[in-house]
C-alpha cells in the first residue's frame, strides 16, 4: 500500500494502471477513518481494479470560527486502519492542495443553494473546488461518496454533469451506530449529546416511560441549545434538535419548545 504525497506521483500511478487496462476508484476523505469510510473503501474494491484513498483536511470548506484547527489529523492510524480492513492500492495524502497565489474556485449554484448552502455559504465552494482538484490529480474512472452527506453528493454530481467530467460518481448508503446515529469523524464532539440521545432511545423503547425524566432531559437539551447554538455547527445543532424530538415522543414539550422542534421551526429559530 503506497502512501503518496505529490500530485505528479499519484497522477502517474493512476495513468499507469489505466494504460494496463485497469479501472481506478477514488475514495475522497478528510481522514479520521472510521467504519463508514472503510465501507466506502470495501465498495470501491468491489467496483474497480485499483483503489485510491485520498486523505486531506481541506481548509477552504471551513469558515471563520469553525473547527479547522481541531479537526483530527491522524494519518498513521488512518493508514493502519485501512490496511487492517483489506487495504487499498495507494493513499494520496498531500500536504497542501493549494499553491501560493491560488485564486480560482468553483462556486456551485442549484442544489448547493438551500439548506447547508444557506447556513454555511462558503462550504460547497470549498468542497467543489477541492473535489475538482482531486479529480484532476487522480483521473479515476469512479469516485465514491457516502449518502450521509447527501446534499454534498448532489452538488458533486451536479458539478460532474455541468462541467462534462467523465468520472462516474457512486453513492454508498449511510453507515450508522446501533442506535441510528450516522458515523462521522466529528461524532467525538457530540459525546454529551450522544449520551442524552441514547437515553432518549431507551426511553422510547419502554412500554411506560417516565414522563418526568423525559421532561427533565428535554429542558436540559433546550437550555444547551439556547446557550450553545451560536457556537455549534449546523450539523451538531441538528443532532441536538433530533435528540430533543425523540424525547418529545414520551414527554409533551412546552409550546415554545414544540414550535422550535417542528420541522419548519428549525429553519426559523436556528
Amino acid at each position: 500500500m503506497n502512501i503518496l504525497h505529490h500530485k505528479t506521483d499519484i497522477t502517474a500511478a493512476t495513468i499507469k494502471w489505466q494504460k494496463a487496462g485497469e479501472t481506478v476508484c477514488l475514495v475522497p476523505t478528510m481522514g479520521s477513518i472510521h467504519s463508514g469510510h472503510l465501507a466506502l473503501i470495501a465498495k470501491a474494491r468491489q467496483t474497480a481494479s485499483r483503489v485510491i484513498v485520498s486523505i486531506y483536511v481541506n481548509p477552504t470548506q471551513f469558515g471563520a470560527g469553525e473547527d479547522l484547527d481541531k479537526y483530527p489529523r491522524t494519518l498513521d492510524s488512518d493508514c493502519a486502519a485501512i490496511e487492517a480492513s483489506g487495504g487499498c492500492d495507494a493513499i494520496y495524502a498531500p500536504a497542501n492542495m493549494y499553491d501560493d497565489g491560488h485564486a480560482t474556485s468553483i462556486v456551485p449554484g442549484g442544489v448547493a443553494n438551500p439548506m447547508e448552502g444557506e447556513a454555511r455559504p462558503h462550504f460547497f465552494t470549498g468542497v467543489a473546488t477541492v473535489v475538482l482538484k482531486l479529480f484532476t490529480h487522480i483521473p479515476a474512472d469512479f469516485a465514491i461518496f457516502g449518502e450521509k452527506d447527501f446534499q454534498q453528493l448532489a452538488v458533486i454530481r451536479q458539478m460532474v454533469r455541468d462541467l462534462d467530467l467523465t468520472i462516474q460518481i457512486l453513492a454508498h448508503p449511510t453507515i450508522r451506530e446501533a442506535d441510528g446515529l450516522a458515523l462521522s469523524s466529528r461524532n467525538h464532539y457530540l459525546s454529551p449529546l450522544i449520551a442524552s440521545w441514547r437515553h432518549c432511545s431507551m426511553l422510547k423503547c419502554r412500554q411506560r416511560p417516565t414522563r418526568s425524566i423525559a421532561a427533565r432531559q428535554l429542558r436540559r437539551l433546550w437550555k444547551q441549545r439556547e446557550t450553545a447554538s451560536p457556537k455549534l455547527g449546523f450539523g451538531r445543532l441538528i443532532i441536538l434538535t433530533f435528540a430533543a424530538r425523540m424525547i418529545c415522543r414520551v414527554a409533551a414539550p412546552p409550546p415554545r419548545i414544540a414550535e422550535f422542534l417542528r420541522p419548519s421551526g428549525l429553519g426559523q429559530h436556528a
